[in-house]
């Protein structure tokens, strides 16, 4: 261990529970955020840099967490998202050739507070039934009260509109300038795998910020459209909401990934709600209900749409379920080339099985 003595660090939950464990590092810190786990054995890189993890404290369920260190290739977005980090075992050292350095040291130059050694299946079973809730890891483990008070005055998920502390400030270009496709992408928190994902299919992505208009993207005169994943409630997107609503009725091609998808629900009438814990991880099983073909998928969610009101618009068709609670994980609406999914078919991290989503989106510019 390159730590003999680290300092004692809590995990304090909004509900007065706490969970005690250690500080990475030896170092002091706080860090505030609503409380969730991942389920997922790697790719513990790509979930600190997603922007959908943004305010979050992240629990990681793998035991050991650091071991295989981190690559520039693999990273998300241009910094680590999370607000803080909950892990049982934290390695310093790690053994991967592609690594091109430890995962304290990338924490570190985001200035990242993460604490080790705490129970985690505990605090994950905890979590499960509680339900999510604000938390606070720290080390000022003396000046409790105080704790007590700043997290109370800490703004709840519910509510919460965050795309704007992601999202890009102005439009930007990505990919093959000569490709043979153009999209308009709304970006609402968006991963740079799906930015890949879509130029390898031989398009050129002008992406634009969570408030641009759908004059605004409709003026690059692309072949189709897409809004991303992203933080927070989706309700107070106002904004892209409205833009949603442009994207549909252009009766161009558009795609929606995880908040994109609750966006185009919001457009469609469909509500959505808070759930009890979320779907974080990369094993969440989907059934896909036009080909009756099951899915191993990676998921990132806290919240979702709902089914009741998704069944009995006329205009929507559910087209994916979550076999684990039956939440709605894809629809599209009918006699339109709009199509959205509650998971991240760039799969990073994650399987490969939704890849074809892709496919399908350039299918449709094609016809």
């Amino acid at each position: 261990m390159k730590y003999q003595t680290k300092k004692k660090a809590i995990v304090l939950l909004a509900d007065g529970t706490i969970f005690h464990g250690k500080s990475v590092g030896n170092l002091e810190g706080t860090s505030f955020g609503e409380v969730c786990f991942n389920t997922g054995m790697t790719g513990y890189q790509e979930i600190f840099t997603d922007p959908s993890y943004f305010g979050q404290l992240m629990v990681t369920t793998n035991a050991h967490i650091g071991n295989y260190g981190t690559n520039i290739d693999e990273i998300e977005s241009d910094s680590v998202k999370i607000s803080g980090l909950i892990c049982k075992n934290f390695s310093y050292e790690y053994s991967r050739d592609l690594a091109d350095k430890s995962l304290e040291d990338f924490l570190g130059n985001s200035n990242l507070f993460a604490i080790s050694d705490v129970d985690t299946r505990a605090l994950v079973s905890y979590i499960r039934d509680n339900g999510a809730m604000n938390a606070v890891i720290t080390t000022d483990v003396t000046n409790l009260e105080s704790i007590k008070e700043q997290l109370a005055k800490q703004p709840s998920m519910k509510g919460l509109e965050l795309s704007s502390k992601v999202s890009t400030k102005e439009p930007y270009f990505y990919g093959n300038e000569n490709a043979k496709y153009k999209i308009s992408a709304l970006d609402i928190g968006i991963k740079k795998n799906i930015l890949r994902n879509l130029a390898k299919r031989d398009a050129y992505i002008k992406v634009f910020p969570y408030n641009a208009s759908f004059s605004d993207m409709a003026a690059w005169d692309a072949d189709g459209y897409f809004i991303s994943n992203g933080p927070g409630d989706p309700e107070p997107l106002v904004e892209a909401i409205e833009t949603a609503k442009g994207l549909i009725d252009s009766g161009k091609p558009l795609f929606g990934i995880c908040l994109g998808h609750q966006v185009i629900a919001l457009a469609n009438g469909v509500s959505t709600y808070k759930m009890h814990n979320g779907h974080r991880g990369i094993n969440h099983p989907v059934l896909n209900l036009v080909t009756g073909k099951g899915e191993i998928t990676s998921q990132n969610h806290g919240f979702a749409i709902n089914r009741e009101e998704t069944e009995a618009n006329s205009n929507l068709e559910i087209t994916h379920e979550h076999l684990n609670d039956k939440t709605v994980a894809g629809i599209r609406i009918k006699n339109k080339q709009v199509f959205s999914v509650q998971y991240h078919p760039e799969a990073s991290p994650g399987p490969h099985d939704s890849d074809y989503l892709f496919d399908d989106f350039f299918e449709m510019i094609k016809k």
